[in-house]
């Protein structure tokens, strides 16, 4: 498997996974302990502590320290940005999709003129 160091690669990693996207739904509404999110899966306590990890590598979610717990808080800064991206490339394939169109109509606009001109 290829390591993944760039910030954007890091958070859609991180996204592609339906348990930490969950866990991501989850922290929306508040901070939360690893126990806390780790209740509604069926899975071990350090299998979604590896989840966590890979959220905080990718620095959607910190977790903060208090006297009895550390709590993860979501981080909206990095969903921001990947977010940011895609905006512009739905903008860049928008455009794009627009051009093929006029171009396919220009197509079809000349196939219907040549066939009512053949003999």
């Amino acid at each position: 498997m290829a390591v993944v160091e760039d910030e954007l690669s890091l958070v859609f990693s991180a996204l592609a996974d339906p348990t930490r996207r969950a866990i991501l739904e989850r922290l929306a509404s508040g901070d939360a302990t690893a126990h806390q999110l780790a209740e509604p899966f069926a899975m071990t306590q350090q299998a979604v502590s590896k989840h966590l990890k890979v959220l905080e590598r990718a620095r959607l979610i910190s977790r903060t320290r208090t006297a009895q717990s550390r709590p993860c808080v979501l981080e909206t800064v990095r969903l921001d940005g990947a977010a940011d991206w895609i905006g512009r490339h739905r903008q860049i394939w928008a455009d794009r999709h627009d051009r093929l169109e006029e171009h396919l109509a220009a197509l079809h606009a000349e196939q219907r003129h040549d066939e009512g001109t053949t003999p």
